[in-house]
């Protein structure tokens, strides 16, 4: 079977890979088309088709339990791909004659709309927010069993203390009525995102890479923008629906796995381009209204954009979640003035929390 170019996102950084693929003895093996260099090695038996090629040009593979996915463009080899892979098999089906189909998208795109905008748009906006605090908590903390159930955890009493102690006074001058919980999970990426119900999930990669404590502080209050906002409980409700999930908060589900899996969640939890810059302004806004240093989310960003010059989220265009790297630097931009955000024991306290 042949090799072909693809695209690969390892689902941690901003960046697209060309890739080739080669299936080989139970494997689909992805090649780096820069230097032939292996980038992955698949098992089939744990490969996926999200979406299908009914309605999807190129529906992404992932592999259970990561992140990172694969786009391959070759129809040749995605009909071969299908044909061996059972896991695959949506990668072969073909379109439908757009005979039928165009009469009855013409009949029915106006339900559809009125459905759409009034259903999931506006119950997304208003209705969900509104649901009690108890119940977000609730689907909050079984995403979290979810997404990071297989990491490992970090206890350090001093350092989550210092973290959650700002997230917490953030969140009052916000006027955020409900506590916050921060986690943090040993290792990377260098990423931080937030769920339902007021919690907020670091990688400890990235409070060891921060340049300084206020670069943490601003992530946090970046991420706090996200809570107050209630961004998360909305784009779940975005992505699956509100009837969905309120059934799934009030008990008419057992399992989060029974509406999505861990790769879905974290799409379904990615924030849109208004979010975060909503997000953003209000993190800065937070710590300005605390008298705390508020320069560290552009500097994040400058070191974001340092490690990736190319600045993929401009390049991505209207298809990025992200807003461009350069345009959140400008619009977050501010002097070095005001005070630390953590002590120098709490921020010690903090780099020490996997310990």
């Amino acid at each position: 079977m042949a090799t072909a170019q693809a695209r690969y996102y390892d689902g941690k950084i901003a960046h697209v890979q060309a890739v080739e693929v080669q299936p080989s003895a139970g494997l689909l093996i992805v090649f780096s088309l820069a230097d032939q260099s292996v980038v992955a090695r698949w098992p089939f038996g744990e490969l996926s088709v999200l979406g299908d090629t009914e309605h999807e040009a190129v529906p992404l593979v992932a592999r259970a339990g990561e992140e990172a996915r694969l786009v391959i463009d070759d129809p040749k080899l995605r009909r071969q791909l299908a044909a061996a892979v059972p896991q695959l098999a949506k990668l072969g089906v073909p379109k439908p004659a757009p005979r039928g189909r165009i009469a009855l998208f013409a009949s029915s795109v106006a339900a559809l709309t009125a459905l759409f905008v009034g259903a999931v748009e506006y119950g997304s906006e208003y209705v969900v927010p509104l649901a009690p605090h108890s119940l977000q908590a609730k689907l909050g903390k079984g995403v979290l069993g979810e997404l990071v159930s297989a990491k490992e955890m970090c206890h350090g009493a001093p350092g989550l203390a210092a973290i959650n102690g700002l997230a917490n006074r953030l969140g009052k001058a916000a006027g955020y009525g409900h506590p916050v919980t921060v986690h943090v999970v040993k290792g990377g990426p260098i990423n931080a995102f937030t769920l339902p119900g007021g919690i907020l999930v670091f990688y400890s990669d990235l409070i060891d890479q921060a340049k300084d404590s206020a670069q943490v502080a601003g992530v946090l209050a970046h991420e706090m923008g996200h809570v107050v906002h209630f961004h998360p409980i909305k784009g779940l409700a975005h992505q699956y629906g509100v009837e969905l999930l309120m059934k799934l908060m009030t008990g008419g589900y057992a399992d989060i796995n029974t509406f999505a899996s861990g790769g879905g969640l974290l799409l379904a939890l990615r924030n849109g381009r208004a979010f975060e810059r909503e997000a953003d302004a209000t993190g800065v806004a937070l710590l300005e209204k605390l008298g705390l240093r508020a320069d560290g989310i552009s500097t994040f960003f400058q070191e974001l954009l340092g490690k990736e010059p190319t600045d993929l989220a401009a390049a991505a265009g209207i298809w990025s979640s992200h807003p461009p790297t350069a345009e959140r630097i400008a619009a977050t931009k501010r002097p070095a003035v005001g005070k630390p955000a953590f002590s120098d024991a709490d921020w010690k306290a903090l780099r020490e929390v996997c310990e």
